[in-house]
């Protein structure tokens, strides 16, 4: 029961840290490499949680998490990504299954270019020169907190009842 609090802890701080993230990226433009740190080193603790084992469980999150970060350097080398967001989506893809990370993917694309085109409008409408930014941790952070209430935060409702008819 202990370990069940411990792992929808985790859950919680990294939906909280979602949050954050998305507004500091909303304000500022920048996700701090404090957050994504913070984010990448709760991982282990939340795969121990999880029960899942080195081979092949963490070896996959793993290898989806270099995927990731190859494909998003490569964005940012071509300026169409910031580094902060790399980093949020890498230390992201520690945490979310690698089945659902795909799904993560799509709704972050879906959101994205639906916040493309509401900053573009507002960039337009203000008449602005300098070069339009998007605040793409905004778009990383709502389509983890779907993954996590629609896949993660489910099952935590569920455990808790059981533990509680039990107890």
């Amino acid at each position: 029961m202990v370990a069940d609090y411990l792992h929808y802890g985790l859950l919680v701080a990294l939906a909280i840290a979602l949050l954050t993230a998305a507004f500091t990226d909303l304000r500022s433009r920048q996700i701090g490499n404090w957050l994504n740190g913070a984010i990448a080193l709760g991982a282990p603790l939340f795969w121990w949680s999880s029960g899942l084992d080195l081979w092949p469980g963490v070896a996959w999150q793993l290898g989806v998490a270099l995927i990731t970060f190859a494909i998003c350097a490569g964005l940012f080398a071509m300026r169409w990504m910031g580094g902060g967001d790399v980093k949020l989506l890498t230390a992201l893809a520690l945490w979310i299954a690698p089945a659902l990370f795909f799904n993560l993917i799509v709704i972050m694309a879906l959101l994205g270019g639906v916040l493309t085109l509401l900053f573009g409008m507002w960039h337009l409408i203000r008449r602005q020169r300098e070069r339009l930014a998007i605040p793409y941790g905004v778009a990383i952070s709502a389509a983890g907190l779907w993954i996590l209430t629609t896949h993660y935060f489910p099952l935590a409702q569920a455990s808790i009842a059981a533990g509680s008819a039990v107890g």
